[in-house]
């Protein structure tokens, strides 16, 4: 189910957002919400070429399988 939010904004860039939605011929909000998820795509997420990096780096995971022990056999500590 969807949900609906407030969101405040200047009127410059209301009137960017706007334009460029209309630009594709969709609502600013799908406009919006379309920005939001491929910024945290490209920020959240690793792609396919990092991803092979680090499959291929066999120090990095060692040490992640060494953590990952360490972390079911409950040595260490939490850092915050």
């Amino acid at each position: 189910m969807s949900k609906t939010i407030t969101l405040r904004l200047s009127d410059e860039n209301y009137n960017k957002y706007k334009r460029l939605a209309e630009r594709d011929n969709r609502p600013i909000s799908n406009f919006i919400e379309t920005a939001v998820k491929r910024f945290i795509e490209d920020n959240i997420y690793v792609d396919e070429f990092e991803m092979e990096e680090i499959r291929n780096n066999a120090e990095l995971n060692k040490s992640l399988k060494r953590g990952l022990s360490d972390m079911k056999s409950k040595k260490g500590r939490l850092v915050e």
